[in-house]
């Protein structure tokens, strides 16, 4: 799973990669969590284009999101035909930028260590999102997205069993591009990425606390293996 997840690059640097052209200033989030806003990118009128969506996707058919479970990840081997998520999965595609994800390892007892995972050299990545646009009886519209995850690869299978699908670059187009490619045409992606993107530091329990949002809750701590 992916309950937490960082984007701490630049605008600037966020636009370089996922290619729209127009998009709002935001500041860096080193502790996002389900039901804040995010950054998405997603297909609009044939462009890539930035958007803010809520984390925690709202399938259009729910009556009280109130009500409904915060699905703020979604599984891939199962999205195409599970209800919350099939249309989704078929009409609206998009990507998450990040800079890194946090994780957590269950120690002896009920103690859970943090890790933040993060590319190494630094950098951003995109994970595979879903994204709906819920509207009340008002007129009111609302757009939510969740990550979709997949089997752990070797660096992060330690830590946990789950990790977010990573789109690379070169996958963009066809991720985003519902019209042209089915589900089907983009099962091939939805793995895990190499063992060799990704490394995992150990940090300290401020990130707990979705509160705390500032750059000391990614510093390494020493843990006993």
């Amino acid at each position: 799973m992916c309950g937490r997840y960082a984007l701490t690059a630049t605008p600037e640097e966020v636009r370089a990669l996922f290619g729209y052209l127009e998009g709002e200033d935001f500041p860096p989030r080193y502790n996002i969590a389900p039901t804040q806003p995010v950054a998405i990118v997603r297909l609009a009128r044939g462009a890539r284009s930035f958007a803010l969506a809520r984390w925690g996707l709202v399938p259009s058919w729910v009556k009280d999101p109130q009500k409904f479970a915060i699905l703020f990840n979604a599984r891939a081997e199962s999205a195409a035909e599970r209800p919350a998520f099939r249309a989704a999965m078929r009409y609206r595609r998009c990507l998450f930028p990040a800079s890194g994800f946090y994780e957590w390892r269950r120690g002896p007892g009920k103690a859970k260590q943090p890790y933040w995972v993060s590319p190494k050299g630094g950098g951003l990545v995109a994970f595979a999102g879903l994204f709906e646009t819920w509207s009340d009886r008002d007129g009111g519209e609302i757009d939510t997205a969740c990550i979709l995850t997949t089997d752990a690869n070797e660096t992060i299978f330690p830590i946990h069993d789950r990790m977010p699908v990573v789109v690379a670059p070169v996958d963009f187009d066809r991720w985003l591009d519902t019209r042209g490619y089915a589900p089907g045409d983009v099962a091939d992606f939805l793995h895990p990425a190499p063992g060799s993107l990704f490394e995992a530091i150990p940090v300290g329990p401020r990130v707990n606390s979705a509160a705390n949002d500032d750059p000391a809750i990614q510093e390494p701590v020493v843990v006993d293996d």
